[in-house]
């Protein structure tokens, strides 16, 4: 119990089951040496999420609580409260009462009388303060949605035509915020994750610097500025990744974290000598994003149950089929968060890590310790580990290991670059691979792609051509729809995406097919003729669904065949 007799936070937690007690005294331990609150080291270790941790201290605290995600600030409230004293106080204004002269505010913590009187200066000394409790990330969220990165952008873009700026004290890093050209790498940053991108790309032209997001899967162009603010921007972008800034004329490499939205992203950077300068691209992985449950992979129902069937073996290969950019290692993180309890011992070798996990023991493939996939994978095995992810199947000695490992009774994760589920057995094969040694150890074998999902806001029905109807292989017209585009999916016609998969699970009758090294055709017609769908089956029933169009269906799957 605290001093006025009110459970503490750490107790409450531990009696719900959320964190145990040594997992709450490493927290404690940690705050002695950070000075920071509780709840917010308990999100950072990874022990509880931000969302628990908010509901129990609203609890303890005996306060209400607001979730940012459904309400909508009212413009007097943003404007008694400018953004940079919003981000300075980390609160975001909710709503303002003119009769009762009473601003309401999200805080993290509602009993720091200090932040809340200084606060009160600014806004006025006449106005009354009511705050309500909301996380740290919620509240730096809020603060990118509701007060508009684009408008900061302008901002900084204007300070810089109109002031010079300091590439010496943007390589030194000191004073960096007093730098325009380093709020505007962060702006850009920001506004990147807020859109959803996985990648972002500066490429110089002749004149000017083209920016451009990949966002679903599509590169879209954002923003075109003027050819002399990229020499200080891509100093402050090879700072942040710690880079060489002298060298100008040879391809790096580097990474970086940083503190998004209220949230850790990490950016893994590439830089590339042009004829008009160096290009870079930022590969945006988001924690947030990049890591679901496989309920929510968008799978039919009948899919779902087929994978968790696979997933529910104890032993054998799952293999992941698909080019790059398919989805593949979102769909592996899924089945391995799937699989991760603690009376299980998960290991992984990727090239590289990604997404960091909890409770799992990650590696990356590295030249400099002599860390490749054989001698990684040998290395696993001696660590008793009951599933094993292996990143990638590149060659004979990394597949031999990979079905070795499945054999000695471990459950093995790995992707293979091939265009169909059916199609990676003869990959194996052309490996060097014998049949017999994946008769009985491969579970099954996913192939998959990834379609932009329509935006349900504003999308339009129409009748199908006769060209269509073939495609579609319906005889009967059934109304489809088309992107269109409105402000909720930024006039794209596309928000988001899901994944169209083909499941081929592996049964005697096919094993059989696969010993006596039967071509790929009759492979697929048994498999066919046991119910397998495939990927282009699978699309063309989220097009007939409304999921997504059939133009968007045609370019990553090939439906020619079918005219």
């Amino acid at each position: 119990m605290g001093a006025a007799g009110k459970p503490r936070l750490g107790d409450l937690l531990i009696d719900r089951g959320v964190i145990t007690p040594d997992q709450l005294q490493i927290a404690l331990k940690e705050q002695q040496r950070q000075r920071r609150p509780l709840g917010e080291l308990l999100v950072q270790l990874g022990f509880a999420t931000e969302a628990l941790i908010k509901e129990t201290v609203s609890e303890v605290q005996q306060t209400e609580s607001v979730d940012l995600d459904k309400i909508a600030p009212d413009q007097q409230a943003l404007m008694l409260l400018p953004r940079r004293e919003a981000q300075k106080f980390r609160v975001m204004p909710i709503s303002f009462d003119p009769q009762q002269r009473q601003l309401t505010i999200a805080i993290s913590n509602v009993y720091d009388l200090t932040r809340i009187d200084q606060l009160r200066t600014v806004v006025g000394n006449d106005i009354s303060i009511r705050p309500l409790l909301a996380g740290d990330s919620e509240i730096e969220s809020a603060i990118d949605r509701y007060y508009g990165i684009e408008l900061s952008i302008d901002g900084i873009l204007h300070e810089l035509e109109t002031g010079e700026v300091d590439l010496a004290s943007i390589q030194s890093g000191d004073g960096e915020y007093s730098q325009p050209v380093v709020r505007l790498v962060d702006a850009l940053l920001s506004d990147a994750v807020r859109r959803r991108a996985s990648d972002i790309h500066f490429e110089p032209e002749r004149g000017f610097l083209r920016i451009r997001y990949r966002v679903d899967g599509v590169l879209r162009q954002v923003r075109s500025l003027h050819s002399s603010y990229w020499p200080a921007m891509v100093v402050r972008l090879k700072v942040l990744s710690n880079m060489n800034i002298a060298e100008t004329r040879a391809p790096q490499d580097g990474h970086f974290s940083k503190l998004v939205a209220g949230r850790s992203v990490d950016f893994r950077a590439s830089v590339h000598p042009t004829t008009h300068g160096e290009n870079f691209v930022l590969r945006v992985l988001d924690r947030e994003t990049g890591i679901v449950g496989l309920d929510r992979l968008g799978l039919h129902e009948d899919a779902l149950t087929t994978l968790k069937i696979m997933l529910a073996r104890p032993e054998g290969i799952l293999l992941v089929t698909g080019p790059t950019g398919s989805g593949k290692t979102t769909t592996l993180y899924s089945m391995l968060n799937h699989v991760n309890k603690e009376t299980v011992n998960i290991m992984t070798l990727e090239d590289p890590v990604e997404y960091p996990l909890p409770m799992i023991r990650q590696t990356s493939v590295s030249e400099a310790a002599k860390v490749d996939f054989v001698t990684g994978i040998r290395s696993m095995l001696r660590q008793d580990p009951d599933v094993m992810l292996i990143g990638e199947i590149r060659d004979e000695d990394t597949a031999e290991m990979a079905l070795r490992a499945a054999m000695t009774g471990h459950q093995v994760f790995s992707t293979l670059h091939t265009n169909s589920a059916v199609g990676a057995i003869s990959r194996l094969l052309d490996l060097g691979i014998l049949p017999d040694l994946l008769v009985g150890n491969v579970i099954g074998i996913i192939g998959q792609r990834l379609v932009r999902r329509l935006c349900r806001h504003c999308r339009e029905a129409y009748t199908p051509s006769e060209v269509e109807l073939k495609l579609l292989g319906l005889e009967k017209p059934v109304p489809i729809y088309r992107a269109v585009g409105c402000a909720r999916c930024d006039h794209q016609g596309y928000h988001g995406r899901l994944a169209i998969m083909e499941l081929l699970k592996m049964d005697p009758e096919l094993e059989e097919l696969i010993t006596t090294r039967r071509p790929v055709s009759e492979l697929l017609q048994r498999a066919l003729n046991k119910g397998f769908r495939t990927l282009a089956e699978d699309g063309i029933q989220r097009v007939i669904e409304g999921e997504t169009t059939l133009e968007e269906l045609s370019r990553v799957v090939d439906l020619t065949h079918r005219l």
